[in-house]
């Protein structure tokens, strides 16, 4: 291989400055590294460790570390693992949202501030892998993603049992009267049968698929269950990699191109993939510095066919999904249609279409074909409105209960009109739900509002209320719902989401009132306020911004630098840092 100046050289190995390279290089030698292992010419090669006792879902990495670093050794690297910021969606409070963001910072003074010259990124539990990409995308060291995989299988009574799936069925069962706490308890437990995260088609997993379809993990890598030995395979072949792309200076910036980023998008789509993702991914294009915008998830994805079987769109779980084939089986069928950039560059250092060459068996209950999928346009839409400038919905997990009820009109397919019931956070969800005064019926969207970056903060995962336990016990589960937050990725229902300008800045969904009719025509991708333009103006002349409590200085600091979800939600700094590696140059020194 080809060796370059290593750029940890600059802080081990510079005997134009004696005196500060023994500052730098005595400390790292009082733990078993010798001064041969940093000074001849052998990469040092970070391992960004995400698994904690805070983070269940990636706490294997703790135990997978030394099958990791034994992969850097044969390669000739050295290893140095360090933490990277907890991030654990079903313990953060107020949302681990609020610290992606965080990470990321963190990360990125991690990677440019200290002699590393490649870095295995340790990925799970949603946030993690988003923090991850968005820094390695700043720095542009070479970086590549190691996914720790999904949770076994769950089974509850011989059903399986998805994580957070069956916890949104319970919540039904348990407000219809049909099972008790202590149950509702047991199908929650059911769905956590291992190590690993999410074991349905929630974030974790879409967006470990996310990365493997931007070229930046190892092909497969994505949903090997933790548990697998396959897992602890990948790890050792991942330590190894990270080495090779160092003397081949294989960095993000040559990975994560445009083509990548529209890749993401129709794996995404056939995936039936959170809809967490496409703000997550527009964070990631951002920090790469290319231009790929929401409304590229509609004009791309849409009319990308559902492939996978999975839950919450469909029937099956993740172990299930990795047998069938998994991300590598789902990317050759959108060959078949053309539907693949296949000459995108990988962390491999070969293409896409080199790296599939390869006969996959596929399951075809789990894994569809392009010709015979689950369910047609089953992207994302990209909603626009007379009340804000862009929301998503999910069209994937449109279940038939509510496709009858409001899309099947043989007047106006895909329209309806519904009567706004609207919520002021969760917390008051929660409290007047089941007010009778309310009169929530079949014909109501529930509105959320609060729930955004700045007003929340962090933006929450309430978007997806459940109705009035009357309607629940009637068989109405699922109603239109909206919000300027999220939902859980776990989530089967079609809520319209991540509504920009949030309310908590000024957006007009601010404005909206119980009792208002809402026209939402998905053939148009829009959602209209039928009322007329001058009660529209009269109602902005009279709102007020919600006054905001900081409980800490990160949520202060947050709130006052933090984007929208439509431009990914991040930290709209007065300088863009792209590729900081190269363009700011190796940090000046600290003695």
């Amino acid at each position: 291989m080809k060796k370059f100046k290593l750029r940890s050289k600059e802080w081990f190995d510079n005997p134009d400055d004696p005196g500060l390279t023994a500052l730098y290089l005595e400390r790292y030698l009082n733990y078993g590294l010798k001064r041969e292992d940093l000074q001849s010419g052998k990469p040092i090669i970070g391992i960004a460790q995400s698994g904690s006792d805070l983070s269940p879902c990636n706490r294997h990495f703790q135990a997978l570390s030394k099958t990791i670093k034994d992969g850097i050794r044969e390669a000739g690297g050295v290893p140095m693992e360090f933490p990277t910021h907890p991030i654990q969606e079903t313990g953060k409070r107020p949302t681990a949202a609020l610290d992606r963001n965080l990470s990321y910072l963190s990360l990125v003074e991690v990677l440019y501030g200290y002699p590393i010259d490649g870095v295995i990124l340790t990925t799970g539990c949603d946030k993690t892998t988003p923090a991850a990409l968005m820094a390695a995308a700043t720095v542009n060291i070479p970086s590549i993603v190691l996914s720790g995989g999904p949770m076994l299988d769950g089974n509850y009574k011989g059903k399986k049992a998805g994580s957070g799936t069956i916890i949104w069925e319970a919540r039904k069962l348990h407000a219809k009267g049909e099972i008790d706490y202590d149950e509702f308890m047991d199908m929650a437990a059911a769905s956590a049968p291992s190590i690993g995260h999410c074991n349905t088609m929630g974030t974790a997993s879409s967006m470990n698929s996310i990365a493997e379809a931007l070229g930046m993990s190892l092909p497969g890598g994505a949903i090997i269950p933790a548990p697998y030995k396959e897992r602890t395979d990948i790890s050792f072949k991942t330590g190894k990699r990270i080495v090779e792309m160092v003397f081949e200076n294989l960095t993000p910036s040559k990975i994560m191109t445009k083509e990548a980023f529209e890749n993401a998008v129709y794996v995404s789509s056939a995936i039936g993939a959170s809809s967490n993702c496409p703000p997550h991914l527009t964070a990631i294009a951002r920090h790469m510095g290319v231009d790929f915008n929401l409304d590229q998830w509609e004009k791309l994805g849409h009319s990308i066919p559902l492939l996978a079987n999975c839950q919450p769109a469909g029937e099956h779980l993740m172990e299930g999904f990795f047998k069938a084939g998994g991300i590598p089986a789902i990317m050759k069928e959108l060959i078949k249609d053309k539907k693949l950039n296949i000459k995108a560059l990988t962390v491999t250092g070969k293409t896409i279409e080199e790296n599939l060459n390869m006969k996959i068996d596929v399951n075809r209950d789990v894994i569809k074909s392009y010709e015979n999928p689950l369910s047609h346009n089953a992207g994302f839409i990209v909603m626009k409105s007379n009340f804000f400038s862009s929301a998503v919905m999910k069209t994937s997990v449109i279940s038939s209960e509510f496709r009858e009820r409001y899309l099947s009109n043989k007047d106006s397919l895909n329209i309806f009109e519904v009567k706004a019931v609207v919520f002021e956070g969760p917390e008051d969800y929660h409290t007047r739900i089941n007010d009778d005064n309310l009169k929530i019926d079949e014909n109501s969207i529930l509105i959320i509002r609060g729930c955004g970056p700045v007003g929340y903060p962090g933006s929450a995962e309430v978007v997806n209320m459940q109705p009035p336990d009357k309607l629940l016990k009637k068989g109405i589960n699922t109603l239109p719902t909206l919000g300027d937050g999220r939902q859980s990725g776990t989530s089967e229902s079609p809520s319209i989401l991540n509504v920009s300008p949030e309310s908590a800045v000024g957006g007009d969904l601010l404005i909206i009132k119980t009792g208002d009719k809402i026209k939402i025509d998905l053939n148009d991708s829009r959602i209209d306020l039928l009322v007329s333009n001058e009660e529209i103006k009269k109602r902005k002349e009279n709102t007020k911004l919600p006054i905001l409590e900081n409980q800490t200085p990160w949520q202060e600091i947050s709130r006052k630098m933090v984007g929208q979800l439509e431009t990914g939600s991040c930290l709209e700094t007065e300088t863009v840092f792209l590729d900081i590696t190269n363009t700011k140059g190796i940090p000046r020194h600290s003695h």
